[in-house]
């Protein structure tokens, strides 16, 4: 495939997974996610080409940004070009130790949750803990070592984990006692 048949189909993929879904027939979960194999028979469908899952791959592969994720079986658009440079996650003191060990991880979830503001994170944190603990993530640094933001609401970002090197705000030893 050239170069500017990669670009069609990635501006194809963008108006489909972005800003018209219906237009494809696909649906979209609240992570904005569907299901690949759909996807490319919708816009086969719609656009009369002869898309693959290996030229899916290839748009990714070739593209200048990161523009779309492939998890297992789903296909999703990114949104890190207008992700902030600092997001937040509240967490209890209790979940300190294993966080500074192991990073953020989504547990029970299937990403972790982040926030744009301190105040949304403060009310998460404090579910488990009166007094949370607010954890900075450096969005710069993590999307350049590879980790993946994803657009949750105005509000919520998520991530399939956050390596702890990437998370500032720790609380001196005697805060978190």
């Amino acid at each position: 495939m050239t170069d500017k048949h990669l670009k069609y189909i990635s501006k194809k993929m963008s108006y489909a997974l972005r800003h018209n879904p219906d237009k494809y027939g696909i649906q979209l979960d609240e992570y904005g996610y569907t299901d690949l194999a759909h996807f490319i028979a919708a816009l086969n469908r719609v656009h009369h080409l002869a898309l693959t899952r290996d030229s899916i791959t290839a748009v990714l592969t070739h593209s200048d940004k990161q523009r779309f994720a492939i998890r297992g079986d789903r296909i999703c658009a990114l949104y890190g070009h207008s992700i902030p440079g600092i997001i937040h996650h509240g967490t209890a003191r209790h979940f300190l130790p294993s966080i500074k060990e192991l990073g953020l991880l989504p547990m029970q979830r299937q990403f972790v949750h982040l926030s744009t503001d301190t105040q949304t994170a403060r009310q998460v944190g404090a579910r488990h803990d009166s007094q949370p603990v607010i954890l900075m993530v450096d969005t710069q640094a993590a999307r350049a070592a590879g980790v993946h933001f994803y657009v949750g609401n105005d509000q919520v970002w998520l991530a399939d984990e956050i390596p702890a090197r990437f998370l500032h705000g720790w609380p001196k030893k005697s805060e978190n006692s």
